[in-house]
């Protein structure tokens, strides 16, 4: 694939023997930038993005652990925002650097966000494409009659079998996430092509992959429906400089999870997308890799 290189690399962050899948492209002396993806996601949700932003980045995508070709910790601890975002630094620290730029989707999101609260001091900047803050979330989560049925197939994916029903005839109800809300859309999204498609199956096939997918939505620590707990906003601050990317149409996460996060985020800068899903990475990748080499050239001459 268009001058990727491709590597395993085992990190002190993964049980002993287990190796993180990484993609990459760009110079190795320029600074880095790393790309997180979502479920059901692998490293080419950014495929379209990454050789776009190699000018000026050396830019690595792991799969992350539990996906596609990476490790696949048995344990639900292991797939804790904390345990998935020590590979992120670990990875970070073994191409040398002290601090990176992060982009993140999704599930890669979350990671990069619990990375901006806990680990500041090595995050350069960040961005954020449809990925709720946590504090945001989870207090929609237990309280927000219109995100809980938005969110309601977290509770389907949490349940034993989950996995099993994504991958029953080829994959099909996991193709449906891309294909609308619930599959109810009457064609494929163009951007989801033949190529594209075996490219997404053969990643979700991968021995024991969907289960370390839905394997993040069992460890996390809230889902629709809860009973409200309290939680501190002070605890979820973000000092970082931060890009939000929201594509508005997106049916999982509501630009309603938007509300508020000036509050958390002090230095956020906000880009509303009104024609773009969830996927906007695949829907728009010229747009969203010009907004994220801008924001990070901008802080990159800081």
């Amino acid at each position: 694939m268009r001058d990727f290189r491709f590597d395993l690399i085992a990190l002190p962050s993964l049980p002993a023997g287990m190796k993180l899948h990484v993609a990459t492209c760009g110079d190795s002396s320029k600074p880095i930038l790393v790309l997180l993806h979502g479920f059901p996601e692998f490293w080419a949700a950014w495929a379209d993005v990454m050789p776009l932003l190699a000018t000026d980045f050396h830019v690595i995508a792991p799969d992350l652990r539990g996906f596609n070709l990476s490790a696949k910790p048995t344990t639900l601890k292991d797939y804790r925002a904390a345990a998935v975002a020590a590979d992120v630094l670990a990875l970070i620290d073994h191409f040398g650097h002290e601090k990176a730029f992060v982009a993140a989707h999704d599930w890669g999101g979350a990671i990069a966000w619990k990375l901006a609260i806990s680990d500041h001091r090595r995050i350069e900047a960040l961005a954020i494409c449809n990925a709720p803050h946590p504090y945001l979330f989870a207090k929609a989560l237990m309280g927000n009659e219109a995100q809980q049925k938005a969110s309601a197939y977290m509770n389907w994916l949490r349940k034993p079998g989950a996995e099993d029903a994504l991958l029953a005839d080829e994959c099909a109800l996991t193709e449906k996430f891309f294909l609308g809300v619930a599959g109810q859309a009457k064609r494929p999204p163009i951007w989801w092509t033949e190529l594209r498609r075996a490219q997404y199956k053969a990643a979700w096939m991968q021995p024991g992959a969907m289960l370390g997918g839905v394997n993040y939505y069992r460890a996390a620590p809230w889902y629709p429906g809860q009973t409200e707990q309290p939680l501190d906003p002070h605890g979820f601050m973000v000092t970082c400089p931060s890009l939000v990317i929201w594509g508005e149409d997106d049916q999982a996460l509501l630009p309603l999870l938007l509300d508020g996060l000036d509050e958390l985020v002090p230095d956020l800068r906000v880009e509303r997308l009104s024609r773009a899903s969830h996927w906007l990475l695949h829907e728009h990748p010229v747009l969203i890799a010009q907004m994220l080499r801008d924001f990070f050239v901008d802080h990159a001459n800081e």
